[in-house]
């Protein structure tokens, strides 16, 4: 079902997550490895060598928190920056 357009492109990827999420009982536990795998790549750009990790984990963690909530305010700007341009009829990369 190859999509000819953006809005019919947008149109096929809510469907398929529609289906997606409705097939699926446990959000959360489905979602985890994506999760963890991303707290994990905060970690080894904080801690390459892994020092932190043996030395002071909680501080690690702490630190993790800060990239992860640094990395989801991004993508709010990055959201509300599409919104507006969409808005001002400046493309169709709402968010």
């Amino acid at each position: 079902m190859p999509a000819k357009d953006p809005q019919e492109r947008a149109l096929i990827a809510r469907l398929a997550a529609n289906e997606r999420w409705g097939r699926t009982a446990d959000r959360t536990a489905a979602t985890a490895p994506g999760r963890k795998g991303l707290r994990a790549k905060f970690a080894r750009e904080i801690d390459p060598d892994g020092t932190l990790a043996t030395t002071a984990p909680a501080e690690l963690e702490r630190r993790v928190d800060q990239l992860h909530r640094a990395h989801m305010q991004r993508l709010s700007l990055l959201a509300k920056q599409a919104r507006r341009r969409a808005a001002a009829g400046g493309g169709s990369d709402a968010a």
